[in-house]
Protein backbone atom coordinates (compact mmCIF):
# COMPACT_ATOMS: atom_id res chain seq x y z
CA UNK A 1 0.00 0.00 0.00
CA UNK A 2 3.47 2.64 0.05
CA UNK A 3 3.19 3.03 -3.72
CA UNK A 4 -0.52 4.27 -3.06
CA UNK A 5 0.01 7.43 -1.42
CA UNK A 6 2.14 8.94 -4.58
CA UNK A 7 -0.53 7.45 -6.84
CA UNK A 8 -1.67 10.15 -10.04
CA UNK A 9 -5.30 10.14 -10.60
CA UNK A 10 -6.92 11.40 -13.17
CA UNK A 11 -10.03 13.62 -11.73
CA UNK A 12 -13.42 13.58 -14.57
CA UNK A 13 -16.51 15.05 -13.84
CA UNK A 14 -18.98 16.20 -16.55
CA UNK A 15 -22.42 16.81 -14.26
CA UNK A 16 -23.03 20.09 -14.56
CA UNK A 17 -21.77 22.23 -17.68
CA UNK A 18 -18.39 22.53 -16.70
CA UNK A 19 -16.59 19.55 -18.69
CA UNK A 20 -13.49 19.16 -16.03
CA UNK A 21 -10.45 17.04 -16.24
CA UNK A 22 -7.98 16.94 -13.57
CA UNK A 23 -4.24 15.35 -12.79
CA UNK A 24 -4.10 15.17 -8.89
CA UNK A 25 -1.38 13.73 -7.22
CA UNK A 26 -2.77 11.95 -4.11
CA UNK A 27 -0.20 12.55 -1.77
CA UNK A 28 -1.33 15.65 -0.17
CA UNK A 29 -4.04 16.27 -2.86
CA UNK A 30 -1.80 18.22 -4.65
CA UNK A 31 -3.54 19.44 -8.02
CA UNK A 32 -0.66 19.16 -10.95
CA UNK A 33 -2.92 20.28 -13.72
CA UNK A 34 -6.43 21.12 -14.19
CA UNK A 35 -8.74 21.94 -17.05
CA UNK A 36 -12.82 23.15 -17.52
CA UNK A 37 -14.37 23.98 -20.33
CA UNK A 38 -18.09 25.46 -19.47
CA UNK A 39 -20.12 24.29 -21.65
CA UNK A 40 -23.22 22.23 -21.14
CA UNK A 41 -23.40 21.43 -24.83
CA UNK A 42 -19.68 20.10 -25.37
CA UNK A 43 -19.40 17.17 -22.70
CA UNK A 44 -18.11 14.77 -25.83
CA UNK A 45 -16.26 17.00 -27.81
CA UNK A 46 -14.43 18.63 -24.74
CA UNK A 47 -13.62 16.00 -22.04
CA UNK A 48 -11.30 14.29 -24.34
CA UNK A 49 -9.11 17.06 -25.09
CA UNK A 50 -9.58 18.34 -21.43
CA UNK A 51 -7.82 15.24 -20.19
CA UNK A 52 -5.08 15.31 -22.75
CA UNK A 53 -3.67 18.91 -22.22
CA UNK A 54 -4.56 18.30 -18.81
CA UNK A 55 -2.17 15.43 -18.87
CA UNK A 56 0.59 17.06 -20.72
CA UNK A 57 0.05 20.49 -18.48
CA UNK A 58 1.22 18.27 -16.03
CA UNK A 59 4.27 16.82 -17.89
CA UNK A 60 2.81 13.50 -17.69
CA UNK A 61 1.50 10.35 -19.47
CA UNK A 62 -1.68 8.05 -18.99
CA UNK A 63 1.31 5.71 -18.19
CA UNK A 64 1.64 7.58 -15.62
CA UNK A 65 -2.26 7.24 -14.54
CA UNK A 66 -2.63 5.18 -10.83
CA UNK A 67 -6.28 5.86 -10.80
CA UNK A 68 -9.42 7.52 -12.00
CA UNK A 69 -11.97 9.04 -10.16
CA UNK A 70 -14.96 10.00 -11.59
CA UNK A 71 -18.51 11.98 -10.50
CA UNK A 72 -21.64 10.33 -10.98
CA UNK A 73 -24.19 12.56 -10.68
CA UNK A 74 -26.53 13.85 -10.30
CA UNK A 75 -26.94 15.60 -13.67
CA UNK A 76 -28.58 14.85 -16.94
CA UNK A 77 -27.73 11.35 -18.92
CA UNK A 78 -25.81 12.21 -21.45
CA UNK A 79 -23.55 14.27 -19.63
CA UNK A 80 -22.98 11.53 -17.17
CA UNK A 81 -22.88 9.09 -19.49
CA UNK A 82 -19.62 10.97 -21.15
CA UNK A 83 -17.69 11.08 -17.99
CA UNK A 84 -18.94 8.10 -16.84
CA UNK A 85 -17.85 6.13 -20.18
CA UNK A 86 -14.54 7.68 -20.69
CA UNK A 87 -13.96 6.84 -17.03
CA UNK A 88 -14.53 3.14 -17.32
CA UNK A 89 -12.25 3.65 -20.58
CA UNK A 90 -9.21 4.57 -18.92
CA UNK A 91 -9.85 2.43 -16.31
CA UNK A 92 -9.82 -0.82 -18.73
CA UNK A 93 -7.23 -0.04 -21.10
CA UNK A 94 -4.75 1.02 -18.71
CA UNK A 95 -5.83 -1.65 -16.45
CA UNK A 96 -6.77 0.72 -12.77
CA UNK A 97 -9.03 1.28 -10.70
CA UNK A 98 -12.07 3.59 -11.14
CA UNK A 99 -14.02 5.10 -8.44
CA UNK A 100 -17.09 6.75 -8.64
CA UNK A 101 -18.74 9.75 -6.41
CA UNK A 102 -21.53 12.09 -5.79
CA UNK A 103 -20.64 15.18 -8.16
CA UNK A 104 -22.47 17.05 -4.90
CA UNK A 105 -19.87 15.62 -3.00
CA UNK A 106 -17.25 16.66 -4.33
CA UNK A 107 -18.21 20.46 -3.80
CA UNK A 108 -19.63 19.53 -0.18
CA UNK A 109 -17.06 17.88 0.80
CA UNK A 110 -14.96 21.63 1.32
CA UNK A 111 -17.56 22.89 3.29
CA UNK A 112 -17.68 24.02 6.92
CA UNK A 113 -20.04 23.81 9.66
CA UNK A 114 -23.70 23.55 8.09
CA UNK A 115 -24.21 23.75 4.05
CA UNK A 116 -26.11 23.41 1.08
CA UNK A 117 -24.68 22.33 -2.45
CA UNK A 118 -27.27 23.23 -4.95
CA UNK A 119 -26.69 22.72 -8.84
CA UNK A 120 -29.17 23.77 -11.64
CA UNK A 121 -30.92 20.61 -12.97
CA UNK A 122 -32.26 22.89 -15.14
CA UNK A 123 -36.51 22.44 -16.02
CA UNK A 124 -36.68 24.67 -13.16
CA UNK A 125 -35.45 21.92 -10.85
CA UNK A 126 -32.48 21.74 -8.50
CA UNK A 127 -29.83 18.74 -7.57
CA UNK A 128 -29.43 19.47 -3.81
CA UNK A 129 -27.58 17.61 -1.00
CA UNK A 130 -27.31 19.24 2.94
CA UNK A 131 -23.90 18.95 4.01
CA UNK A 132 -22.55 19.24 7.96
CA UNK A 133 -18.67 19.96 8.32
CA UNK A 134 -18.31 18.41 4.69
CA UNK A 135 -20.27 15.08 5.58
CA UNK A 136 -23.60 14.88 3.37
CA UNK A 137 -26.61 14.44 6.05
CA UNK A 138 -29.49 14.79 3.75
CA UNK A 139 -29.95 14.39 -0.52
CA UNK A 140 -29.01 13.85 -3.10
CA UNK A 141 -32.16 15.32 -4.47
CA UNK A 142 -33.98 17.01 -7.10
CA UNK A 143 -36.68 18.87 -7.02
CA UNK A 144 -38.36 22.28 -7.65
CA UNK A 145 -36.02 25.18 -5.65
CA UNK A 146 -39.55 26.97 -3.90
CA UNK A 147 -39.08 22.84 -2.14
CA UNK A 148 -35.47 23.52 -0.95
CA UNK A 149 -35.08 25.90 1.55
CA UNK A 150 -31.89 28.01 0.69
CA UNK A 151 -31.61 26.65 -3.01
CA UNK A 152 -32.78 29.91 -4.72
CA UNK A 153 -30.36 31.88 -3.06
CA UNK A 154 -27.75 29.24 -3.44
CA UNK A 155 -28.67 29.36 -7.33
CA UNK A 156 -28.36 33.25 -7.73
CA UNK A 157 -24.53 32.70 -6.43
CA UNK A 158 -22.06 32.08 -8.80
CA UNK A 159 -22.52 28.80 -10.08
CA UNK A 160 -20.30 26.05 -8.41
CA UNK A 161 -18.45 22.89 -9.73
CA UNK A 162 -16.94 19.62 -8.92
CA UNK A 163 -13.25 20.49 -8.99
CA UNK A 164 -10.81 17.94 -9.21
CA UNK A 165 -9.18 18.15 -6.50
CA UNK A 166 -12.94 17.99 -4.63
CA UNK A 167 -13.52 14.81 -6.67
CA UNK A 168 -10.27 13.27 -4.79
CA UNK A 169 -11.22 14.20 -1.76
CA UNK A 170 -14.57 12.40 -2.11
CA UNK A 171 -13.01 8.94 -2.43
CA UNK A 172 -13.52 7.24 1.12
CA UNK A 173 -10.45 4.92 0.71
CA UNK A 174 -8.44 4.37 -2.66
CA UNK A 175 -7.50 1.19 -1.27
CA UNK A 176 -10.34 -0.06 -1.38
CA UNK A 177 -12.21 -2.05 -4.04
CA UNK A 178 -14.13 0.09 -6.07
CA UNK A 179 -17.81 -0.25 -6.42
CA UNK A 180 -19.86 -0.54 -9.76
CA UNK A 181 -20.17 2.56 -11.53
CA UNK A 182 -23.85 3.78 -10.95
CA UNK A 183 -25.01 7.18 -12.25
CA UNK A 184 -26.89 9.19 -10.34
CA UNK A 185 -29.98 10.48 -12.49
CA UNK A 186 -32.42 10.98 -9.93
CA UNK A 187 -34.67 11.43 -13.19
CA UNK A 188 -36.63 9.29 -15.12
CA UNK A 189 -36.15 9.29 -18.63
CA UNK A 190 -37.80 12.04 -20.90
CA UNK A 191 -38.44 8.77 -23.64
CA UNK A 192 -41.54 6.89 -22.82
CA UNK A 193 -42.08 3.50 -24.28
CA UNK A 194 -44.37 3.80 -27.30
CA UNK A 195 -47.46 2.29 -26.45
CA UNK A 196 -48.83 -1.09 -29.01
CA UNK A 197 -51.19 -0.46 -31.59
CA UNK A 198 -54.70 -1.55 -30.89
CA UNK A 199 -55.65 -4.07 -33.20
CA UNK A 200 -59.97 -4.38 -33.64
Amino acid sequence: MEQAVSTIILAIDTATPAVTAGIVKLDGIEVLAERVTVDARAHAEQLTPNVLAALADAGLTVGDLGAVVVGCGPGPFTGLRVGMATAAAYGHALGIPVHGVCSLDAIGIGTVGDALVVTDARRREVYWARYRDGVRVAGPAVNSPADVPGAAEALARAAVYPTAAGLVRAVADFSAEPAPLIPLYLRRPDAKPQQPAVTR
